[in-house]
Formats: structure tokens, C-alpha cells, sequence
């Protein structure tokens, strides 16, 4: 259940993000004791993400980290530790520590979610106040006017020949090492977990292209 609100606040976060960014997430839980790895690329909308529930090292706290890249722009990189296993506060804590403004994240029922972040100007105490039976009739009690609209779209881009690029190297150290007597060997994309099973055939064939 906290995997998918917290992607689901990944998402509304990076729909209020410049478009030329990409941006991560790893969000460390304690218990239970999992990793949530999260990446968008904000230009094309494409989202990504898994999880790790294995060889995940005990902290004293849950810990939230953001990095983003604008352009050709260095990696800024925050750290937010936070308590319990709820995403929306795990969030909400992380605009108020690193992005030094309030926001205020709602599930709303028919799997609807909504993300409100404080402006200049913006009445503070009124955005402390809501709830979510408030929030879903912001439409009757406030003006609303669209901005713009963003699609994002769950997409990770890889494929077999990323993870050959992946695994040339070491194959070109220890083919030995890497296969052992298997003629192949199976991969997860380190990003969303996708599963390629490579041959040595392939392999060897694309160390000698790339020569």
C-alpha cells in the first residue's frame, strides 16, 4: 500500500518540477525494511521504479533522499529523515525540511491523489487546515484555473542492448568470472527490474562490435 502512494506523490511531484529535469527518489523504510527507488525523466514524462527488500541495511531512522539534474547541471542531492510507514507524510516532511515550503498531500477516493504546495502569499494557515473531504470540494468552494497539463507515463527505455553495454566490461576482464560454465546468465535492470537473460554468445559478439 505505501509503494503505491508514494509513487503516486513521486508523480504529482514531478509534475510540479521544470520540465527539464530528472529527478529520484530512495526512500528508505525501516519496518518493514525496504528501499523504494523512484526516477523520472521530466522531460518525456517517463517514470520508472522499484523496490528492494533484500540486503537493506538497518538505520536508526527512515531516510528520504531527493537528487535532481537540471540540464548540464550538477546532481543536488537532500536527505530528510522521517518516522512511521506513511508516504504522504514521509512527503510531506521531505517539502518542509529540503524544499523549505509546506505541502500537503490527499488520497481521495476512485485512487484520485492531490498534492497543494505553498506559494508566496499563499494563506498558510488555510493549507494546514484542510482535509481531504475539503480538498475534494475545492472545486465548488475555490477558483480553479489550469495551467497546464502534464502526462507522465509509467517507462524505463531499457533493453538488451543497455545491459550488454552494462556487462561488456567486465566481460572483457573476467568472461570466466561472469558466465562461469553457463552459455548465459540473467540481469535485472537496475532501474525498474526488468529481466534479460543474456547469452555469451551475445555477449561476445557485442564485445567484438564495440571492439
Amino acid at each position: 500500500e505505501f509503494r503505491r502512494v508514494l509513487f503516486r506523490s513521486f508523480v504529482l511531484h514531478c509534475a510540479s518540477r521544470p520540465r527539464p529535469e530528472h529527478i529520484a527518489w530512495t526512500v528508505n523504510f525501516q519496518s518493514p525494511r525496504v528501499n523504494l527507488f523512484l526516477n523520472a525523466d521530466n522531460e518525456t514524462g517517463a517514470v520508472t521504479g522499484r523496490v528492494f527488500d533484500e540486503n537493506v541495511r538497518e538505520l536508526p531512522e527512515n531516510i528520504f533522499y531527493a537528487d535532481v539534474v537540471r540540464g548540464g547541471q550538477p546532481k543536488r542531492r537532500s536527505a530528510v529523515n522521517f518516522t512511521g510507514a506513511d508516504s504522504l507524510a514521509a512527503a510531506e516532511r521531505f517539502y518542509a525540511q529540503s524544499e523549505q515550503r509546506l505541502a500537503r498531500l490527499f488520497e481521495l477516493p476512485d485512487e484520485d491523489f492531490v498534492m497543494l504546495v505553498e506559494h508566496p502569499d499563499c494563506d498558510r494557515a488555510w493549507l494546514e487546515s484542510l482535509d481531504a473531504a475539503a480538498v475534494a470540494q475545492l472545486g465548488q468552494t475555490e477558483e480553479l484555473t489550469l495551467l497546464e497539463r502534464r502526462i507522465q507515463r509509467w517507462h524505463c527505455g531499457c533493453n538488451e542492448r543497455r545491459m550488454l553495454e552494462v556487462l561488456a566490461p567486465t566481460m572483457k576482464q573476467d568472461p570466466e568470472g561472469l558466465f562461469g560454465p553457463e552459455p548465459k546468465i540473467e540481469i535485472r535492470c537496475p532501474r525498474c527490474s526488468a529481466r534479460y537473460t543474456i547469452t555469451r554468445e551475445a555477449l561476445e559478439a557485442f564485445v567484438a562490435e564495440k571492439g
